[in-house]
């Protein structure tokens, strides 16, 4: 749809991940360590932020935002997204022919389509004709004000109405024919049309493909006091607007970008994704239908970062000790003043049930136990005055795992990512205002960086890290 609004949505695994890795999923570290750590800092004179954006790999960061943002498009795809995939590939045909008149990649305006109506002509946003409606999404207002569009909201409202307590099939049809004549919104080639000639007006406004898709969710005014905000600059990409700014860095293009409360910020993100999962549709749909029961397989999407049977598993409390000796797990600090978390009293309370100390499950691997030092420093940066963050699980064997789930429902009694140590979860318990926003922040930036998954939970927030955090590693010395 065109403007602000609220969403209604908000062996082939190995081969996938193997891949993705591969295309360059693993951000390099920058600032060679000078300076004093500032996570989302942007490396301001002083500091160093080994995650900071750079232009030179612009192309990565745009895949790993694609990827990091796209638990959400599989989760929320109505009939999953083998379906809507198969419905929104139905209008290719059409699609080609509406993106080639306007200049514009046909597989954007597809992901387009796939990500506003699932390949539904006929959804309405909200039940309300004025509001986002057919294939593209478009409000009745900016349909007849900016797109041209013939739309008679009164007589849709009518025929909708009487479509809704159709009698036949074939009375539905007539029906839908009429409406499609007073409101061109349900009109698809219409639909195609009005959206081209939008994405027409934004590229003229701001000169490139990337920001006009990303208006097309925002708003092209709302963009523009975003780039405002930013403060410009040569060469300009929303990757770079997107991730160079933070509470710390260019703060006000990053108020406003948080401010929206809705896909707005992260719309362009998912419409990359949604291009990847069409492609997939089409050239590899065994990977499609093996990622998607990853994403699905849980609340986030730590399946798809760590798929059971590719990353190992701590059988029991002697594996644990046999991988700290090795250095496949480091010891979790307890120093709140240079790490910013310390670690709960009851941390490893069921130990001494396995004849263990509670210092066993006080690790986690290396990467891990990096981007929790990464993660804690940011949140002190954004929000000096914090409470160090409370750790309250780290890694488990499986037979510590079997007691944790039997006291705790939300606890899983299956492949648990706790028992690979790329799994931590910090208590939901905070100094201030301040910090939980601080926290908010850096969760959602390295889940844009494909760096971790994170979920909610009563009592604590459960994060899984990505084997790609491992240049963050020389954060441990």
């Amino acid at each position: 749809m065109t403007g602000r609004r609220t969403r209604r949505w908000q062996g082939l695994i190995g081969a996938l991940v193997v891949a993705a890795a591969a295309a360059g999923l693993i951000l390099a570290l920058t600032g060679g360590g000078k300076g004093k750590l500032q996570p989302a800092g942007g490396n301001a004179s002083g500091t160093y932020d080994p995650l900071a954006y750079d232009a030179g790999r612009r192309a990565q960061f745009e895949q790993n935002a694609a990827t990091g943002e796209g638990h959400v498009v599989f989760a929320k795809s109505p009939g999953g997204v083998i379906a809507t995939a198969k419905r929104t590939a139905h209008f290719r045909p059409l699609i080609d022919a509406t993106a080639k008149a306007g200049g514009f990649d046909p597989n954007m305006i597809e992901a387009l389509v796939f990500l506003e109506s699932a390949g539904r002509p006929d959804v309405v946003a909200g039940g309300d004709l004025a509001n986002a409606t057919g294939l593209t999404q478009i409000l009745a207002e900016t349909a007849t004000n900016l797109l041209g569009m013939h739309v008679n909201l009164a007589a849709s409202k009518r025929l909708t109405r009487r479509i809704d307590n159709a009698r036949s099939a074939a009375g539905r049809r007539k029906l839908e024919r009429a409406r499609r004549r007073v409101d061109q919104r349900f009109d698809p080639r219409q639909s195609l049309a009005a959206t081209v000639r939008y994405l027409t007006i934004a590229r003229k406004q701001f000169g490139q493909d990337d920001f006009a898709f990303t208006s097309y969710h925002m708003g092209i005014g709302n963009l523009q006091s975003v780039l405002r905000d930013y403060g410009g600059g040569k060469n300009l990409t929303y990757a770079q607007v997107y991730f160079d700014s933070s509470p710390l860095n260019h703060p006000k293009a990053w108020g406003l970008l948080s401010r929206f409360g809705d896909d707005s910020s992260n719309y362009y993100w998912k419409l990359l994704e949604a291009k990847r999962i069409m492609a997939l549709y089409r050239t590899n749909p065994a990977s499609l239908r093996s990622l998607s029961a990853l994403q699905n397989g849980r609340a986030s999407a730590e399946l798809v970062l760590h798929p059971q049977g590719t990353t190992q598993v701590f059988a029991d409390p002697q594996a644990v000790l046999d991988a700290t000796s090795a250095d496949k797990l480091v010891r979790l600090p307890n120093d709140p003043k240079k790490y910013g978390f310390q670690i709960d009293p009851l941390l490893g309370q069921f130990a001494r049930r396995l004849h263990q100390r509670p210092a066993t499950y006080r690790a986690l691997r290396p990467e891990a136990l990096a981007l929790l030092v990464y993660l804690s420093q940011g949140v002190r940066s954004i929000a000096p005055a914090s409470a160090p963050l409370q750790v309250t699980s780290a890694v488990r064997d499986e037979q510590y795992q079997h007691l944790v789930a039997a006291a705790n429902i939300e606890a899983t009694h299956g492949y648990s990512l706790h028992s690979t140590g790329y799994a931590f979860d910090i208590r939901r318990r905070y100094s201030s205002r301040a910090e939980a926003l601080a926290f908010q922040f850096m969760l959602d930036r390295l889940q844009a960086m494909n760096l971790i998954a994170w979920v909610r939970e009563p009592q604590a927030i459960h994060v899984t890290v990505s084997s790609a955090a491992r240049p963050l590693e020389p954060l441990l010395h």
